[in-house]
């Protein structure tokens, strides 16, 4: 990926914050960051630092790194700090493998499709956390007149509210509402802010045109889908885990979730001279795919 140049602009660089207090939003931020900010093997900066930078208290911000560590991302050791143990696995067999070989984030992938003048994301997935964290990342990098899109057009298809997922839920009562109520207000709240983020771009002049539309679909997703500029597909399965997760009311229960940014990713890349090549089929069939999903399925 080019080293961007950067372009002077009237409005400063802010800096990245997140909006409210939750140990989940300040989970969201660091998982977007690890593997990219934060590569593996690497340290997080100081829990005294970070706090300041994330704008929330220190004892928030233990309470995210603790989820990050009950799911592996990290390991802390008293007076060393936390250490980054897992990052997102991308798998590629394309032409780019050199560049996505081995275990990366999803970010130099949003981050190279935002520096061409004209961006189109199709997006299929369980929750809008992990969009979210990545186009506030991007928002930053076109306030920073490091990159200067013209147009940004995103289609997000979330699955229906009022379906009864089969996960998340309580393993021991199936029955039990709070883990969907979770969801639901993890997903609202990240919708929001993502959709903000981006109209706000608009609103100030810093991208002429934003077209953002999110529609829910009767379907539980099994996998997850970033269609990229229509050349590009990353697709990974959901898979099912069993972890320990802090309510509302503060009661730890074991719950069925699904590994979303820890799943292994597929790259897929299309090649517009050879319409028979597996890269150009797949990325091809998955666009239909969510086409006939959003005017068939999706309000």
């Amino acid at each position: 990926m080019p080293t961007p140049t950067r372009r002077s602009r009237s409005r400063p660089s802010t800096p990245s914050r997140v909006s409210g207090p939750g140990a989940q939003r300040v989970a969201d931020e660091l998982r977007a960051r690890i593997g990219h900010l934060y590569p593996l093997h690497s340290f997080l900066p100081a829990q005294r630092a970070l706090a300041t930078e994330l704008g929330v208290s220190r004892d928030t911000l233990q309470r995210a790194l603790r989820e990050l560590a009950n799911e592996g991302w990290t390991e802390s050791r008293r007076g060393s700090g936390s250490r980054v143990v897992k990052v997102q696995r991308i798998q590629s067999s394309t032409a780019k493998a050199t560049r996505v070989r081995g275990q990366v984030t999803l970010a130099p992938f949003i981050s190279e499709a935002f520096e061409q003048p004209e961006v189109t994301l199709d997006v299929y997935t369980l929750t809008s956390e992990s969009l979210d964290a990545h186009i506030r990342l991007q928002s930053e990098r076109i306030r920073g007149g490091f990159i200067s899109p013209q147009r940004i057009t995103l289609r997000m298809l979330l699955p229906d509210p009022s379906l009864p997922l089969p996960y998340p839920r309580v393993k021991a009562n199936e029955d039990d509402a709070r883990m969907r109520a979770r969801l639901r207000a993890i997903t609202e709240t990240h919708t929001a802010s993502l959709v903000g983020a981006l109209r706000d771009l608009q609103i100030e002049g810093l991208v002429p045109s934003v077209t953002v539309r999110v529609q829910h679909t009767p379907l539980t997703p099994t996998f997850k889908l970033y269609l990229l500029n229509e050349v590009e597909a990353l697709h990974g399965m959901y898979e099912i885990i069993e972890r320990q997760l802090e309510l509302a009311d503060g009661e730890v229960v074991t719950a069925l979730d699904v590994l979303g940014l820890g799943a292994t990713l597929t790259h897929h890349v299309k090649n517009p001279a050879d319409a028979g090549a597996p890269g150009t089929v797949f990325v091809d069939s998955m666009q239909q795919w969510f086409t006939s999903v959003w005017k068939h399925l999706a309000q």
